[in-house]
């Protein structure tokens, strides 16, 4: 399946259909318990969160928020690609990054025609003027043509670079926003059902939460997309004080910006004040953050203290506020002149908005995964592979993180990070186990580094979309990309030697896991 998934001989869903045929045919796992993995908690959590993602999409509360904040930012370039930087970075935290990535791509289009019809205007202008005020002779009316058509290829130039600023930024951030948090992107999932059935298998409960996923991935998400777009200014805005992106004098540069301002607020004004829909989608998804930090506030308490031990998780007020999506009215029920006349009124969301943008090709690949998963475990195949990785037992176990983390970051260039977790959570966490360390010690960096593709354009959806509008060339994504690859293993390094351990305590291996361990080594 590892084959299939990263050749996409067939349909990456598809594959992800195979373990309910061939487990069973192979005397591997019942028939019974891989269909059952397809469907589980991590599942329903990821479901449930996807209706609320679905319903900001279907009522525009994710352009609202973009096209306010690039208000608040300004169109200054710098200014500019912050704001495309922080918008896309927040909302690929709760909603899908290929959503995110197609909804920003469209405000980055619109913006670029502002600029380009601006500069348009200015090259009119300026060969007016050379025209006009040089008639005396040849040679210097072949200078000044010489001068427009160096400043014409300059700012043509500039403008290009601004574009595959914008575009990259787009898809770079969508990426790092995954990170963030739990619910964020696939891997995220996959690791999460993979730690939780480790834990379980030695009676413990998995210390990831949606909250505690937060301490650890917030700060990091954070750090990796501020260094992002710092990078971004460099290479591609090349600032030296007042934006060179603009070099069409002071003047040009304010009449610009604030053409380009006035698109933006054109566009912020066309949406029309905050509907009835769109508050109570944003109640709701406000409410459901609130409700996924508080349940387990790592120890010292949380709601889920009000109900049984094990009996409530993130998947219960997912669902819930999914369910609601179909019960709360999409318009303010308005007064009955007539006792037996109702008015039909439409819910927030509908089966159809679900049929068109329900992604049920992740689902699949999540419960193949997990299926796989369940296999590796009970035919002592994870055991084997651990057994197998003793020989790395001499290396340091940073070294051995920052090894895994690199390979992995650059197979996400070349096949699904959600395939790739599912290949590799599994054998990390028997790794784990066998070399006397946490089980979280590798398998939360590393489920973290599938997110890290910024080369290729087939690494991420985000990176496929932005490449498809032909603003960014390969080379492009390879050059800014290759750097970020490298520099954001060790700043994921520092985050897992800092808060990441002083929370998860990855240096210090629970008993029960210990116990494990000694076993293995018994065995080799």
């Amino acid at each position: 399946m590892g084959v299939y998934w990263t050749t996409e001989c067939l349909p990456i869903a598809v594959t992800s259909l195979l373990p309910v045929v061939l487990l069973p045919a192979l005397g591997v796992l019942s028939a019974r318990n891989t269909s059952g993995s397809y469907f589980n908690d991590t599942s329903m959590l990821f479901v449930g969160g996807l209706l609320v993602a679905i319903a900001i999409e279907v009522w525009d509360v994710h352009k609202r928020i973009a096209l306010l904040v690039l208000r608040i930012v300004g169109a200054e370039p710098r200014c500019l690609l912050l704001g495309i930087t922080l918008v896309t970075w927040f909302l690929s935290m709760w909603i899908s990054n290929t959503a995110t990535t197609a909804m920003m791509m469209t405000i980055v289009h619109a913006l670029l025609e502002q600029f380009k019809d601006f500069m348009d205007v200015q090259e009119v202008a300026l060969s007016v003027n050379i025209n006009s005020s040089n008639e005396a002779t040849l040679r210097q009316s072949t200078e000044h043509d010489l001068e427009k058509e160096r400043h014409k290829q300059k700012s043509e130039a500039e403008f290009k670079r601004l574009g595959k600023a914008l575009s990259l930024t787009v898809a770079y951030a969508a990426n790092i926003g995954g990170i963030a948090s739990l619910t964020g992107t696939g891997p995220n999932l996959v690791f999460f059902a993979a730690s939780q059935k480790v834990f379980e298998d030695v009676g413990l409960h998995s210390p990831v939460s949606f909250s505690t996923w937060l301490i650890y991935g917030l700060p990091l998400s954070l750090i990796l997309v501020v260094v992002m777009w710092l990078w971004m200014v460099t290479i591609f805005l090349r600032c030296k004080g007042n934006c060179s992106c603009c070099s069409l004098g002071p003047r040009s540069v304010s009449d610009q910006v604030q053409k380009v301002n006035e698109k933006i607020r054109d566009e912020y004004q066309k949406l029309g004040p905050v509907t009835y829909a769109q508050g109570s989608v944003i109640v709701c998804f406000v409410t459901l953050i609130i409700t996924w930090v508080t349940r387990d506030l790592g120890g010292v308490g949380g709601w889920n203290s009000l109900f049984p031990g094990g009996y409530v998780s993130d998947s219960t007020p997912s669902l819930l506020f999914g369910i609601l999506m179909f019960v709360l009215p999409s318009s303010f029920p308005s007064s009955i002149t007539n006792r037996w006349t109702y008015q039909r009124i439409s819910p927030l969301l509908s089966w159809k908005h679900i049929h068109t943008k329900m992604p049920w090709s992740l689902y699949l690949l999540l419960g193949g995964g997990y299926a796989l998963a369940r296999a590796a475990t009970d035919s002592g195949l994870s055991a084997w592979m651990g057994d197998q990785l003793l020989v790395f037992r001499d290396l340091n176990h940073w070294v051995i993180l920052l090894i895994v983390c690199y390979i992995i970051t650059f197979l996400t260039e070349v096949t699904s990070n959600t395939a790739i977790a599912t290949l590799m959570m599994p054998i990390l966490s028997q790794m784990a186990i066998s070399l006397q360390l946490n089980p979280l010690f590798l398998m939360f960096p590393a489920a973290i580094t599938t997110s890290f593709a910024f080369m290729l354009p087939v690494a991420t959806p985000p990176n496929a979309i932005v490449f498809s509008h032909g603003i960014v060339r390969v080379v492009d994504m390879v050059v800014s990309g290759l750097f970020l690859n490298c520099v954001s293993v060790p700043i994921l390094l520092f985050a897992t030697a800092t808060w990441g351990n002083a929370f998860f305590k990855f240096d210090q291996m629970p008993p029960e896991f210990a116990s494990n361990a000694t076993i293995v080594s018994l065995r080799s």
